[in-house]
């Protein structure tokens, strides 16, 4: 039976524009949908221009990887509210374009999870066994069975790094080959870890356990090169590699020096840097077996990808909400014009806690205080968890889908509200806990001012949330603050400004400093063996 909304819908035509090719079962729920009067347009291969002229009065926009939708698309679009991307990465669209227009953007990040873990599988079997050099040898007219013995993967240990939906699915099927498995991600907890009857470990202690070693982290500044000739050489003899996820995970120029010295036993890629790589070293290394990018590449996950966009497109229309957003709907000018001010506060909160800690965090805790309690809080808290997991989930996080990421992942969110900011206009505390540690973070909006984190683990500071700070817990002794400053003057590192803060006389106190470097680990291990230095952290806001 047909909604009142439904039905009011229904009198005006919906026109979904499809531009890049789907097949007719990926896009049956929008065929055979009959309470929305959808008009389906299918007009592939258009330029930029072509696409322009025609997308005036269009609806939805759905494609895949072939159309990029640019501003101009965009802003072209009259009447566009939602655009639909038939896979997991949203490259081709511009989001910012997006959210600014009050258009909607969805994907199907979980379409292709089942066939990019197949084909890891797939990959480190035929890796394990020699078996596309062996088919090349036979179809040459040799029958060659001594220079291809292989290893078995029963009882070998497969270390993970990365552990989202695709590294999970790959842990259970490697478990079905009675592997032993080794996982590192950074919101693995060990209990999560346990449940999923794996062993949490380092990045560097998966590369020193692990048999076969796979990666499945997107591509991030702290990825970038994950992998590299220092990690190499803690490896076991004779290890095998396998990246089905992001070219530039792994360094290819430190894999090929690896490979060629042994210490690598061979490799299996999927990706590459830049592709197409038809004449990339690598593929010149008997031991390195590849495909073109083929991990989502089956029929199945063709039509997956595309059913569940077709599924949001209709959830959208009939609701108004769908269930795979990857930027923020539009909100009223009022509900925005209350709350925006605080969206970079609080922000700027999370990125700062993920940077104290090491650890999975369990349970997230935020508190609102002041003024700012009296607003719907929701997209505040959405930003705040979108700071916290954006450093090691990349742009994938934003503030529709973080809070569904970080319940997938376990980590319990809870939002306190009082009108008693003590002292303040308005507060935001943030609060984190992991297994071991418990850290909190607070900040407010200073009239004139702009952002400013006021208590950093409960010690009063006055920090603005910019830039390369560097976070020093120590004992509040003479002399403490002379000899930081003196160590990083010989680093060549320029303070900025400076925050101190202490509970009581000779008890624990902190530093807040501004810097105008990036600090490295060297440095940071610098300033740490001070006398009377507790702990020394980098923080980049």
């Amino acid at each position: 039976m047909m909604t009142t909304q439904a039905v009011e819908r229904a009198t005006k035509a919906i026109t979904v524009f499809i531009a890049d090719p789907l097949s007719e079962d990926g896009i049956y729920p929008l065929i055979q949908e009959s309470e929305l009067n959808l008009n389906i347009i299918t007009d592939t291969g258009l330029t930029q221009s072509q696409l322009i002229e025609k997308i005036a009065n269009v609806d939805v926009l759905l494609v895949r990887s072939q159309t990029t939708v640019t501003r101009e698309v965009i802003e072209a679009a009259k009447n566009l509210k939602l655009i639909g991307r038939a896979g997991v990465g949203v490259d081709n669209i511009d989001l910012a374009a997006a959210t600014e227009h009050g258009i909607i953007v969805v994907n199907a990040p979980d379409g292709n999870t089942n066939s990019a873990a197949e084909h890891t599988i797939a990959m480190m079997t035929a890796l394990a066994r020699y078996i596309p050099q062996a088919f090349n040898t036979l179809k040459n007219g040799i029958w060659d069975r001594k220079s291809y013995v292989g290893v078995e993967l029963k009882h070998k240990v497969l270390g993970i790094i990365g552990m989202g939906r695709i590294g999970v699915e790959v842990a259970y099927r490697a478990k079905g080959q009675r592997m032993k498995v080794i996982a590192y991600d950074p919101f693995l907890s060990e209990e999560r870890a346990q449940e999923l009857g794996v062993t949490k470990g380092t990045v560097d202690e998966v590369c020193a356990a692990a048999d076969f070693i796979t990666v499945h982290t997107p591509l991030l500044p702290e990825t970038r090169n994950l992998i590299n000739k220092e990690r190499f050489a803690i490896m076991k003899d004779g290890v095998r590699i396998i990246n089905c996820a992001r070219g530039g995970i792994i360094n290819e120029d430190d894999l090929y020096d690896a490979i060629v010295a042994k210490k690598v036993a061979g490799a299996a890629l999927d990706v590459f840097i830049t592709e197409p790589a038809t004449d990339h070293p690598l593929l010149t290394l008997p031991e390195v077996i590849a495909t073109p990018h083929l991990g989502a590449s089956t029929i199945e996950a063709q039509e997956s990808v595309a059913v569940d966009v077709s599924n949001d497109i209709i959830k959208f229309f009939k609701t108004g909400t769908v269930t795979n957003p990857v930027n923020m709907p539009s909100i009223s000018k009022e509900k925005l014009a209350q709350i925006e001010p605080f969206f970079g506060l609080a922000e700027k909160l999370g990125q700062f806690l993920i940077q104290v800690t090491t650890e999975a965090v369990k349970e997230l805790n935020i508190s609102y205080a002041g003024d700012v309690a009296n607003f719907d809080v929701r997209p505040l808290t959405a930003n705040a968890i979108k700071g916290l997991l954006s450093t090691n989930h990349g742009t994938h996080v934003n503030n529709v889908n973080a809070r569904y990421l970080a319940e997938r992942i376990g980590m319990n969110i809870n939002e306190h509200k009082t009108t008693t900011a003590k002292g303040f206009t308005n507060l935001i505390t943030v609060e984190i806990k992991t297994a071991n540690e418990t850290h909190t973070v607070a900040g407010t909006l200073l009239n004139g001012l702009g952002a400013r984190i006021v208590k950093v683990e409960g010690f009063v500071v006055d920090v603005i949330p910019a830039g390369n700070l560097l976070y020093v817990k120590n004992t509040d002794k003479p002399g403490a603050i002379g000899r930081v400053a003196t160590k990083l003057a010989e680093k060549d590192i320029n303070i900025a400004t400076m925050q101190v803060g202490r509970d009581m006389v000779g008890g624990s106190a902190v530093m807040m400093l501004a810097i105008d470097n990036i600090v490295t680990a060297e440095d940071l291990q610098y300033v740490a063996q001070l006398e009377n230095i507790d702990e020394v952290k980098a923080i980049t806001l």
